[in-house]
């Protein structure tokens, strides 16, 4: 699991809706950038979203910039950065949430190299790189819940 966050109170900073990055220095978040770093990981993970058929009709929003602010915060919260993700929408409940959509493996892998290029995109130190990929591959891994072939579905 990751590390725990300081409270929020503490970490905001002077100006309504402002973070204080340095609240969370000691945590994953902090350690590899903060905000920035996590909001290039999610903008990169999807533009390869939008350009994959098979996981952008999984979105039935037009405009995916919502999606991608909910994984922002999500991933955010979830590595010890602010917890914007559980006040605005309740406890993550990953596998509940993805139900509605074929996960297949196939969409696994796909979903997967969206994300291998959105790690990429920001250059990580080896074994925070090797901490978060691990974590994405388990994550993905866990919510796939139907077969690649359809005819293997009930």
């Amino acid at each position: 699991m990751a590390p725990a966050a300081p409270s929020d109170a503490s970490a905001q900073g002077g100006e309504a809706g402002a973070v204080d990055e340095s609240a969370y220095a000691d945590t994953f978040y902090g350690q590899i950038g903060g905000h920035a770093t996590f909001e290039k990981i999610i903008h990169v993970f999807y533009e390869g979203i939008a350009a994959d058929p098979l996981l952008r009709a999984m979105y039935h929003e037009e405009d995916l910039g919502p999606a991608e602010r909910r994984m922002l915060m999500f991933m955010e919260q979830y590595w010890g950065g602010p917890r914007t993700y559980l006040e605005e929408r309740g406890h993550p409940r990953l596998r509940m949430r993805h139900v509605p959509f074929a996960v297949t493996p196939e969409a696994r892998d796909r979903w997967l190299a969206a994300m291998r290029k959105g790690v990429d995109a920001v250059e990580l130190s080896p074994l925070h790189e090797a901490t978060l990929w691990d974590y994405l591959e388990r994550a993905a891994a866990s919510l796939v819940n139907s077969p690649s072939d359809p005819s293997q579905r009930a």
